[in-house]
């Protein structure tokens, strides 16, 4: 009797000290994305702004979560949470125009909660017109939301710039104009970004197929809307060269969940001295 009992404690002992390692692992990662700093446990405007280096940090660590299975659980944002959001306002640490997309969810593969992140999307991320209402919403985070960082996000396989460089290509092989009055809004989102896509053509060898046209579209196209904003928003043009807000381009990978940031746009010192300086 004696003898069983000891091996059943001993055996006992061991599966605990197995076990204990997952959980310990899991409850790491979990108090790694909870630990606050935040005057009422989320950012709220009774806390500074985030600085856009810290931010842009901030989401580096929490797409490397999201990659690795340890993002944050849904339940760890509270109903205190929302109560301090509703009562003492928004200060996210980013705005952030993605695509439209059911495969890109921004705050999701950002690992970030509700208050975070700014979020603005549309089909291809696309800012082909001084559309006002993706403008004007930009300039409302960076003003009197206080944010520091603006992130253009673009993603692989996007069935926007697919769409786009058919257009273009098949307008290079047609005789005939398409006519405007005939088109749906689709068309002329799409026709917008003819441009984007002959540039990303241009930049490829000539027998590129219309994959690797579109795939390079994305890159492109990330540049471009960086480029379009400081063209047609003044005030975002005059933080930025200032120094007080950055504007970063980035793309999402689908496939493999990371997020490659691509830094400022390459032309930016020019951009911000002249706004018609509309190259990339």
């Amino acid at each position: 009797f004696w003898l069983k009992l000891l091996l059943v404690k001993r055996l006992s002992a061991a599966l605990a000290s197995s076990q204990q390692p997952e959980r310990d692992f899991g409850a790491m990662a979990q108090m790694q994305r909870q630990v606050s700093d935040y005057t009422h446990g989320v950012r709220t405007q009774h806390d500074g702004s985030t600085p856009p280096d810290r931010a842009l940090q901030k989401l580096r660590e929490g797409n490397q979560r999201f990659v690795s299975g340890t993002a944050a659980s849904p339940t760890s944002f509270k109903s205190e949470h929302r109560e301090a959001l509703a009562t003492h306002g928004q200060n996210p640490l980013v705005a952030v125009l993605g695509c439209a997309d059911s495969r890109a969810p921004i705050e999701i593969l950002f690992d970030q909660q509700p208050g975070d992140v700014f979020v603005l999307r549309n089909a291809g991320n696309t800012l082909s017109h001084a559309e006002g209402s993706v403008v004007g919403s930009l300039e409302y985070c960076v003003g009197p939301l206080g944010s520091k960082l603006i992130l253009v996000l673009g993603h692989t396989k996007c069935g926007a710039m697919m769409g786009a460089t058919q257009m273009m290509l098949n307008a290079q092989k047609s005789t005939e104009a398409s006519d405007p009055a005939k088109q749906t809004t689709l068309e002329k989102l799409l026709e917008g970004l003819g441009s984007v896509a002959a540039q990303a053509q241009q930049e490829l060898r000539p027998d590129a197929s219309a994959d690797d046209i579109a795939a390079h579209t994305v890159n492109v196209n990330v540049f471009s809307g960086m480029a379009r904003l400081l063209s047609y928003s003044e005030s975002i043009r005059e933080k930025v060269k200032s120094g007080e807000v950055q504007l970063h381009g980035a793309v999402y990978d689908i496939v493999t969940g990371k997020v490659k940031f691509l830094g400022q746009h390459p032309l930016q010192a020019a951009l911000v001295t002249d706004s018609k300086a509309l190259g990339a």
